[in-house]
């Protein structure tokens, strides 16, 4: 527990260097390390967003439940990143999504109450959690823009370059809800990929041989 802490306390520094160990010791006084066993929810639809989840160790999908009934994934939270619906929280406003741990997570909070009480005593906490929401808003317009402007093997391959070490960590089904494709699409374009792959190392070998 106190190593999630240490490093939830690091992450702060090197996204704000800036941060004092004073302003540190103070958010180190609010923080609660919860243990999530894995396919249960960390937070559901319709509730209030009370805290900022800080993942330590695990996995976890965000997802929602179309008309049909089916599950649709939107982003699969690794260890060192923020488990929050931001938009929700910062609005105030009940979270749409499921937040269901994929493995067995370790998840360090901090209470809201707790972090506007800084803002106000420590000015570079508020410019910490500015820089934290702008890159979730960063994140999220990428991901908008990817599913207006790419198409779906170009978002795979995307994922593949941003989150090598995902791809075996979750189902094929929750990656192609994720990329907006059925799960037959996304085979054949894993399948393309791995022959193209496949015929662009027997040509390197060619070109090898070919070599005086």
């Amino acid at each position: 527990m106190i190593t999630a802490i240490h490093t939830y306390l690091h992450s702060i520094k090197v996204v704000c260097p800036q941060v004092t160990q004073i302003a540190l010791d103070y958010i180190e006084s609010g923080l609660v390390v919860s243990k999530v066993s894995a396919r249960q929810l960390y937070s559901s639809p319709n509730t209030m967003q009370k805290e900022v989840g800080f993942l330590y160790s695990g996995l976890i999908r965000v997802y929602y439940i179309e008309h049909f009934g089916n599950q649709i994934s939107v982003k699969f939270i690794k260890e060192n990143e923020f488990a929050t619906h931001f938009s929700a929280f910062i609005t105030e406003n009940p979270t749409k999504y499921y937040f269901q741990c994929i493995e067995p997570s370790i998840i360090v909070k901090i209470p809201f109450s707790h972090i506007e009480a800084g803002y106000e005593t420590f000015p570079v906490l508020e410019r910490y959690g500015r820089l934290v929401a702008e890159e979730a808003l960063k994140i999220h317009h990428r991901r908008i823009e990817s599913f207006l402007f790419d198409t779906a093997e170009e978002r795979y391959l995307k994922f593949m370059k941003e989150h090598p070490d995902l791809l075996e960590r979750i189902s094929i089904t929750n990656l192609a809800s994720y990329l907006g494709v059925e799960r037959q699409t996304l085979t054949r374009i894993r399948k393309r990929i791995a022959v193209t792959g496949l015929l662009d190392s027997r040509e390197s070998i060619k070109t090898a041989d070919l070599t005086p």
